[in-house]
């Protein structure tokens, strides 16, 4: 056997020996990366709109002049501190329901209570706040702009029912979102005289652009209609032809404007005194209250305890029984608090009291309660954008501030 000298390769391990095959990561398609950037959009402005700011549009006159129909704003959370979400399995951007196929929106599971962040500080006397609609847990299906309570009183519980109608219970974070003035704090003693707010007996500091209802007497001469739209007053209606008596809606400012025109005879702030159930607590027989002298009402502050008895009960029972979620009733003449005669209560929560800054066209607290804490969403924050009923940009309004 010849011996012949071989050259033989080193025995190496691993890549010295083998070459591996190197793999190349196969690349997304188009329509894979416009899903991928969908999804972080979504949870992204999700995120976003729960935690941090949302923003917000004003859809009725009842805040004119400081807001105006149309005025896109932004909702400041962490004002107050984002509150965790209650429903938080849901479809993005909508409230209650799905636009165009009206059908439910969220999953009431999982469902939490009620929860709040730390925020920048409280809502205070004078805030503009964005808060879910506290009459808002019952909805008719058909008809869900209408205050489902407020259809109850006018016409009765069997009116529903004969209607057909279909009623729906949403929780307080897929209720309608309201925003009004906060004019009373927890612990306030509040009313209403000859249309001012008193807040412990003190007069509030009217809004500056706030509007009310004025009576104005003419010496028969009628308003030049494009001086007034110079002034952004809205042409009046009459009062009394008779008379030549007007009712403008105005700022204070307007109305002294106004009563230095020579043919302005007169000029008053137009009441309504007039009593109704429509006005929380629609018990007339006890709270004969009007619009315009209201109250004096307490404003329940967290950890106080008042007296309860049947004079007084209608201004607690829907917090004691739908908000801080016990079993009131009222059997004999004596009041039940789960199962337990009751004759004062302790409030778990912080409650508000808000109304519009057009005062004489704003359903607000006067007509619905206390808004309590658990249903606060934010501090009206700047508009980002404002335009006319007929399109054209209000480009004076665009990035204030609101105040």
């Amino acid at each position: 056997m010849d011996n012949k000298d071989q050259k033989r390769k080193p025995y190496t391990v691993g890549s010295q020996h083998k070459k591996k095959k190197k793999k190349k990561k196969k690349k997304k398609s188009a329509v894979r990366e416009w899903v991928d950037a969908a999804i972080f959009a979504i949870i992204a402005a999700s995120i976003i709109r729960t935690f941090l700011f949302e923003a917000y549009t004003i859809p009725t006159p009842s805040m004119e002049k400081t807001l105006l129909v149309h005025d896109f704003l932004f909702v400041n959370k962490l004002a107050y501190g984002p509150r965790v979400p209650m429903t938080p399995l849901a479809v993005p951007f909508t409230m209650a329901t799905v636009p165009i196929l009206n059908v439910q929106s969220y999953s009431t599971w999982p469902k939490f209570d009620y929860h709040r962040l730390p925020g920048f500080g409280d809502v205070e006397r004078e805030d503009v706040v964005v808060f879910n609609f506290p009459d808002g847990d019952s909805v008719i299906k058909e008809i869900p702009e209408a205050d489902y309570y407020a259809v109850i009183r006018r016409n009765g519980r069997d009116f529903i029912k004969n209607s057909g109608y279909t009623v729906v219970t949403r929780p307080v974070d897929r209720k309608e979102n309201y925003i009004k003035r906060c004019v009373g704090v927890p612990g306030d003693h509040l009313s209403v005289r000859d249309g001012y707010v008193y807040i412990d007996g003190a007069r509030e500091k009217v809004p500056p652009h706030s509007q009310k209802i004025y009576l104005v007497q003419t010496d028969g001469s009628t308003f030049n209609p494009r001086r007034l739209e110079d002034m952004k007053i809205k042409m009046p209606k009459y009062a009394d032809p008779s008379t030549s008596t007007y009712k403008f809606n105005l700022t204070p400012s307007d109305s002294t404007t106004l009563s230095g025109f020579k043919m302005v005879k007169d000029i008053s702030r137009w009441l309504d005194t007039i009593v109704t159930p429509a006005l929380f607590p629609h018990d007339t027989m006890h709270f004969k209250w009007s619009p315009d002298n209201y109250g004096s009402i307490y404003i329940p502050k967290e950890g106080a305890t008042v007296n309860l008895n049947l004079t007084n009960i209608a201004l607690y029972k829907r917090i004691i029984d739908i908000y801080e979620h016990n079993d009131l009733a009222i059997k004999n003449g004596k009041i039940y608090i789960n199962g337990k005669v009751a004759d004062s209560y302790t409030f778990k929560m912080n409650y508000y009291w808000m109304m519009g800054d057009n005062r004489d066209n704003s359903l607000d607290s006067r007509y619905w309660g206390f808004v309590p804490e658990s249903h606060i969403v934010g501090k009206a924050w700047f508009i980002w954008m404002s335009y006319e009923e007929g399109g054209g940009i209000r480009w004076s309004r665009i990035f204030n501030g609101i105040h």
